[in-house]
């Protein structure tokens, strides 16, 4: 039993299983709000992020129409694949990013694999487009640049939160 004093200086008594039912309903809300937090996280960065390589893509179009040598040019065959990727694959991650925003929105409860995927997601999403887009930036006799190399860092990442992901949601 908890006592508590009302206004009229009297004491009341709560059981137990008041109190814990309370403390349940804390914990619940605090979780909601984690989730909520989370879902509005990953449908920022998958909007913005859409919006990000929509624009990139649009610029890959108009450099391919104006007949740019930066991008047309024989010699930097390597830098339009590059380019290209990054594209695709900002475009499908940022997809992805409001897939899982979509998710957690249904699943409507914190669990625990939920923040560690989060941060694998987010992760996956920054370093494979940026490591495809640095890749095409300064390129070395025909070969990508060094950005490529955090390439397979963020595919891995990436390929871990989608598993969390894919196992939480039995």
């Amino acid at each position: 039993m908890r006592a508590l004093l009302c206004s009229s200086g009297r004491e009341l008594s709560i059981p137990a299983s008041t109190q814990v039912s309370e403390n349940i309903k804390q914990e619940k809300d605090a979780g909601a709000s984690t989730t909520n937090a989370l879902v509005r996280r990953h449908l920022r960065i998958g909007w913005w992020g859409l919006l990000l390589f929509l624009a990139f893509g649009i610029a890959l179009e108009a450099m391919h129409g104006f007949k740019f040598g930066l991008y047309l040019d024989v010699s930097n065959e390597m830098r339009r694949l590059m380019w290209t990727l990054a594209h695709a694959h900002g475009t499908l991650f940022s997809l992805a990013q409001i897939a899982f925003a979509a998710t957690l929105h249904i699943l409507r409860d914190q669990r625990s694999w939920q923040l560690t995927a989060s941060r694998f997601l987010i992760a996956g999403t920054i370093l494979v487009p940026g490591g495809f887009f640095l890749g095409g930036v300064y390129l070395y006799g025909g070969d990508p640049g060094m950005g490529v190399f955090l390439v397979p860092l963020g595919a891995l990442f990436f390929f871990i939160g989608v598993f969390l992901t894919a196992k939480g949601t039995k």
